[in-house]
């Protein structure tokens, strides 16, 4: 059922509901109302009776064949009653001691007609009657039924009117979103750069239009990012493939020497473990963009998996590395140890690669008083530029100055440091020293 139908029909009941509960109040306290606006009528009558029982000591005679006139006692007893008014008490028990206590008006039927009635006493002769009054309440009948007959009329038009007042208003107010609506249909991932012509109201389908046009920013930057990192992807692959192919057809060329064959062999494998660690990163990030666990905590060391990954990078020399420790004298932490060496191997790398040969690159952990453990690797090199600092995490994305495919570096490194990072719930940080250098900082949360 179509949105614009299902409010024309909501508020048409609605409106239905309203106006009968509006016309039955009205006619109610209209009924009411009319009824107790005979009310002086009949005590000018009641203090005509009695002035006639005083004056005369009997029943006037006036009126009673066509009017509803009943004296009795304060028993009950009926002493006289006109033709309308019947033999028969009008009074209950307890409509008399409301009579007798000053004066009742109700309305009831009285020989077959709705009737209006009030009751009161007088005293007359040195003693208390009851005398009881009434009128037929034509009029007011009359004026409910008219009441009434308007209501019974007019209400479905009311109705009517409504739920189509309502259908033209929806379809007015929905007009910009089924636009909306519309140019959203027609945009692929061929024309992401179209966006919605958001209406000028400042209302919230305006401000609905404005966040679809954010979210088709945010989908048109991952597509972009996503192109450009399939694009990068297969450029690295394409390197080695071509690399790999090349020493298989030098190894098959006829004459070649033993030695020959073994160069082939071990160019192709050292290729082949570039293409596997390529693959691994790869398969590694796409799990952190999909959320998906790749971490297997266990409790041990920090400062023992810090000095073996520095022994292991001295070993492939370029730069002396220091291990600062600062905090408690046992700093253990329950953590994934193989991808936090993963990440702390990719930087000690990179500053070996990068900083300036014999120089010393500084590793540096902490626990700080909320528990928050840092990693700290700084080199003496040249530092990131500063340009690159703002993108330093991408993927794929490199210093020109200092990273290069041919020096060996994927544009992988760094990022794979901050997926680890943000599995384990923290952060990284790319900044420059102050001396001069380049420092990234491995945020870890104090749950670790």
């Amino acid at each position: 059922m179509p949105l614009r139908f299902r409010l024309a029909l909501l508020f048409a009941l609605a409106t239905a509901v309203v106006i009968g509960l509006a016309g039955a109040t009205f006619v109610l306290q209209l009924r009411v109302s009319v009824d107790a606006s005979l009310d002086p009528g009949l005590r000018a009558r009641v203090a005509s009776v009695a002035d006639e029982l005083g004056s005369e000591g009997g029943l006037p005679r006036a009126g009673l064949t066509d009017e509803i006139l009943q004296i009795s006692g304060l028993d009950g007893q009926v002493v006289t009653s006109s033709v309308e008014a019947g033999p028969q008490p009008l009074l209950d028990p307890a409509q008399r001691a409301q009579a007798a206590a000053g004066e009742v008006s109700f309305t009831a039927t009285v020989n077959g007609d709705r009737s209006r009635v009030l009751a009161t006493t007088v005293v007359t002769g040195g003693r208390r009657q009851l005398i009881v009054v009434g009128t037929g309440t034509d009029v007011s009948d009359a004026a409910v039924d008219r009441a009434t007959s308007a209501l019974i009329i007019g209400g479905p038009l009311a109705v009517l009117l409504a739920g189509v007042g309502a259908w033209l208003l929806a379809g007015t107010v929905l007009r910009p979103v089924e636009r909306m609506r519309g140019q959203a249909a027609e945009i692929s991932e061929q024309n992401l750069n179209r966006r919605l012509a958001v209406p000028s109201t400042r209302d919230e389908i305006a401000a609905l239009g404005t966040t679809m046009n954010a979210l088709l920013d945010r989908l048109q930057k991952a597509l972009d990012r996503e192109r450009g990192f399939v694009a990068d992807a297969g450029h690295e692959l394409r390197t080695p493939l071509a690399i790999l192919r090349t020493e298989l057809e030098l190894a098959a060329r006829p004459g070649r020497s033993r030695d020959d064959l073994v160069e082939a062999v071990t160019a192709a494998g050292q290729e082949t473990d570039r293409l596997i660690r390529l693959a691994e990163d790869l398969l590694l990030l796409a799990r952190a963009d999909n959320h998906q666990p790749f971490l297997r905590p266990q409790r041990f060391s920090l400062p023992d998996l810090l000095s073996t990954a520095a022994r292991g990078a001295a070993a492939r020399g370029g730069a002396r590395i220091t291990v600062v420790r600062h905090g408690p004298a046992e700093l253990t932490v329950d953590a994934d140890q193989d991808r936090l060496r993963q990440a702390v191997d990719n930087l000690l790398d990179n500053a070996i690669r990068h900083a300036p040969a014999g120089t010393v690159v500084d590793v540096t952990t902490a626990a700080g008083l909320s528990g928050q453990i840092t990693i700290e690797i700084a080199d003496r090199g040249g530092g990131f530029p500063p340009e690159f600092l703002p993108h330093a995490f991408e993927r794929f994305h490199r210093a020109e100055a200092a990273r290069t495919r041919d020096s060996g570096g994927t544009g992988l490194g760094l990022s794979i440091v901050a997926a680890i990072a943000q599995a384990h719930g923290g952060r990284a940080i790319a900044a420059n020293r102050e001396g001069g250098g380049a420092v990234v900082t491995i945020e870890l949360p104090a749950s670790v």
